[in-house]
């Protein structure tokens, strides 16, 4: 029988299956099959098992069910951006919705998520009994990705990963994302749309700087990006209001990539005399609910974090419980939320458009 230690370091036993088929009346195979989902029980039965093992604090031993199915049910999950400052992307609208979602939706799948912090040396995880791990937008120097391939762990990550072993893909379409903007801006009366980028090495970030550029080029107007030097709410700020003020020319739109405060967005516009909408069209990538309830409510591109960790569960026990081993992937449409800040020409009551 396995203990923990209790108070003083004292032993407290671990109640068994057998301490909770006692209490309960029942035999041991019943509650086992009541715990597990398993066999045919009546309603009645399964819930008198699973209440008295709640009651009495008992809890499957995870060491023998890791030798019984071969795996510990752990998943590693680092966040590639923000390197220089593990942590911080929970302070992020994006990556906080993507992180918790990930996890629990996980753990409705019966897998538990370990946070690693981005930069992550192969010691610190290692001795971890990962079943698979997932980088959510990888940058180019981070090692972790040929790190954890080559201790034979699973990797799912963006489309940067493509076509490699024993890694599979989630992404959105950044192209898609970019054209989507910058073509309603387009039909709103803009000729001169401004962009802020991070200045990010993410597969995501490089494509939506491309796509910014063909799109203008396409269309035979000047093209204007700035590059937020940092990730956080004074940089990006800082960067939009160079956006705002470098060139000759006033811009007629905003497309703010780097994630910031919407409201802050706003007034970055205001203090350099921009009406927003009337002179200023602007739009961000953003998950943040404020974007909703600013004057006027801020157009967002969604980048769905929802599903994309729902796609990347799936593809997850795709890969762990069915076999599935093609190194393919699964590419998540975005969604452009049109609100007042970016429609000077009146719409169809419908202004959010669906997925793309």
């Amino acid at each position: 029988m396995t203990e923990d230690s209790g108070l003083g370091g004292q032993p407290t036993p671990r109640v068994r299956l057998v301490d909770v088929a006692r209490e309960a009346g029942l035999s041991k195979t019943t509650v086992s099959a009541a715990l597990n989902g398993t066999g045919r029980l009546s309603p009645d039965v399964r819930e008198r098992a699973r209440e008295t093992a709640r009651r009495m604090g008992y809890r499957p031993n995870a060491t023998a069910r890791q030798l019984r199915a071969g795996r510990a049910r752990l998943i590693g999950y680092v966040v590639g951006e923000l390197a220089d400052a593990p942590w911080t992307f929970l302070e992020s609208p994006y990556f906080a919705r993507l992180t918790g979602a990930t996890a629990a939706t996980a753990l409705k799948r019966g897998y538990a998520m370990v946070l690693l912090p981005a930069g992550s040396l192969q010691s610190e995880w290692s001795a971890l009994p990962l079943d698979a791990a997932i980088v959510a937008d990888p940058v180019a120097d981070d090692r972790i990705v040929e790190d954890l391939l080559a201790a034979r762990i699973p990797v799912f990550s963006d489309r940067s990963v493509e076509g490699r072993p024993e890694a599979h893909w989630v992404d959105v379409d950044a192209v898609a994302a970019v054209h989507q903007t910058l073509d309603h801006f387009l039909a709103q009366g803009a000729r001169r749309p401004a962009l802020v980028v991070p200045d990010s090495t993410t597969r995501f970030h490089r494509e939506v700087f491309t796509a910014h550029h063909d799109w203008c080029t396409a269309h035979g107007l000047p093209e204007l990006a700035v590059r937020a030097a940092e990730p956080g709410n004074g940089p990006v700020v800082r960067a939009v209001e160079t956006a705002l003020t470098a060139g000759p020319e006033r811009p007629d739109a905003l497309f703010v990539v780097a994630e910031a405060s919407p409201p802050l967005v706003l007034d970055a516009a205001r203090r350099h005399g921009y009406g927003v909408p009337g002179d200023l069209l602007v739009a961000c990538i953003s998950e943040d609910e404020a974007a909703v309830h600013t004057e006027p409510p801020v157009t967002t591109l969604s980048l769905r974090p929802d599903a994309v960790a729902e796609a990347g569960i799936e593809l997850l026990v795709a890969v762990l419980e069915h076999g599935w081993r093609e190194t393919g992937g699964v590419l998540v449409p975005v969604r452009l939320d049109v609100r007042a800040s970016s429609v000077r020409h009146p719409q169809p009551p419908n202004t959010s458009s669906p997925p793309t």
